[in-house]
């Protein structure tokens, strides 16, 4: 089954390094294809501005593992540059892919891309998610001015200031971000400030038909919280997250709440049955702490593997019939027959602890003896595995499997007993706060 394409858009002087926060967890589910603006990191100024700018060689390309082939699209075209130009690049990329439909996650300029692309090619754009961003983002001479300012005398003050237009105060700037800025071209970033001078998105509004999302920091100086709201209020049926402690660049600033808010949205308008199974199945089996403790240890490189344990090993072989329930019925997923499932999580569970023995895996013999103990299998039934094992794998490697299991076995007894004594501690404070109401209860009428 592919997985769905997500477009990644940076602000204005910022790259797509921009998203390395929410990167992890995205490309886990999503096939992320990273954007810059022209002009920024590896993107090529020459795609909005005639002729390359300065350090822009031929055939600079973008993204990550992307070779050195030029930006697709039309072209810088003549007259005062839109939003549209930026909306056509994205396009051409995409179309350059092979890439349909897709959603769309922006920041700041970034979004206001998106919008345009969800407004005027709504067959393209599935859902979207509008971070920090505005439809209209106030008077054009400031933005005149600075586009002048740039194209006099360079980037310099211009990116020296930004952590205080990007951050709330005393917050530490990434030193990566602020020297990407530093690398932007001149020419591409103060045509990019004539395209906000000139943006106006707010008629567009009502033509956006994706699920989407709004969401807005607080403490953001550059696009106020009411810039948000009025998106909200103009998309149909758009939600709304403000987040506290935040700036324009929140996604850097509260990168677990914008994550968060990221993947509740884009996994709600992008059901995946499979991994939906996979994600149960593995909790019910490995218990929540251990995938909880994968999920944070996911990185780029690591997050293809873990989509692929997730939705094949834990959803199409141990999730067997929660893909038939995670999609709500329709066909029955793999390890059904018939209309029944063919090996329960217990038999499921005695053919792991095999296979590992034989692999020699100690560290996920462990980790499965725990499962199997969490699926219902006994200390007993376990230790016959363990004896099948020693004949038909080696008796060397049940005697090491035997002292991995034992360990196992007692840890999770352990585990057990603590969770129950806490479990008991806090059915005692239920009770004693249901004993001490009545009272409490009969002192109020008395007061009244």
């Amino acid at each position: 089954m592919p997985r769905p394409h997500l477009v990644l858009a940076p602000s204005l002087g910022t790259t797509h390094t921009l998203w390395a926060p929410q990167l992890p967890a995205l490309s886990a589910r999503f096939e992320v294809i990273p954007w810059n603006l022209p002009g920024h990191g590896d993107a090529p100024a020459s795609a909005l501005i005639p002729g390359p700018g300065p350090g822009q060689g031929q055939g600079q390309g973008q993204g990550q593992g992307q070779g050195p082939e030029p930006e697709p699209g039309p072209g810088p075209k003549s007259g005062p540059a839109r939003i549209e130009a930026l909306g056509e690049l994205v396009l051409a990329r995409l179309d350059a892919l092979g890439v349909g439909r897709f959603a769309f996650a922006g920041v700041s300029l970034g979004a206001a891309v998106g919008a345009w692309l969800a407004a005027h090619h709504p067959e393209r754009v599935e859902s979207l998610a509008l971070l920090c961003t505005s439809a209209h983002f106030g008077p054009p001479e400031p933005w005149a001015e600075r586009a002048a300012a740039v194209r006099a005398g360079g980037l310099g003050a211009v990116a020296d200031s930004a952590p205080d237009r990007w951050f709330t105060p005393g917050f530490p700037a990434p030193g990566n971000i602020l020297a990407e800025h530093h690398r932007v071209d001149p020419e591409a970033y103060a045509v990019c400030c004539e395209i906000l001078a000139g943006l106006d998105l707010r008629p567009d509004l009502a033509r956006i038909t994706a699920p989407t999302l709004v969401l807005a920091g607080r403490d953001d100086t550059a696009t106020p919280p009411p810039h948000a709201r009025e998106l909200a209020d103009g998309i149909r049926d758009a939600q709304l997250v403000e987040l506290p402690r935040a700036g324009h660049l929140a996604n850097v600033e509260r990168p677990r709440a914008v994550t968060e808010a990221l993947l509740q949205h884009f996994t709600s308008t992008h059901p995946d049955p499979l991994r939906q199974a996979g994600e149960s199945a593995r909790r019910s089996v490995l218990g929540d702490a251990h995938v909880d403790r994968a999920q944070a240890r996911t990185t780029p490189f690591t997050a293809r593997f873990q989509d692929f344990i997730t939705r094949y090993a834990w959803g199409e072989i141990w999730g067997g019939s929660d893909v038939e329930v995670a999609a709500g019925g329709g066909v029955p997923g793999p390890g059904w027959a018939g209309g029944r499932a063919t090996l329960d999580r217990r038999t499921r569970s005695v053919i792991t602890l095999t296979a590992l023995v034989a692999g020699g895996h100690k560290d996920e013999l462990a980790l499965h003896v725990k499962g199997a103990l969490r699926g219902g299998l006994s200390p007993d039934e376990i230790a016959d595995v363990l004896l099948q094992c020693a004949v038909y794998c080696s008796v060397p490697a049940a005697n090491s499997a035997f002292a991995v299991a034992e360990r196992a076995i007692s840890e999770y007894a352990a585990q057990e007993a603590q969770e129950a004594q806490e479990a008991s501690h806090g059915a005692d404070h239920v009770q004693a706060a249901h004993r001490g109401a009545p009272e409490q209860t009969r002192t109020d009428g008395e007061d009244d």
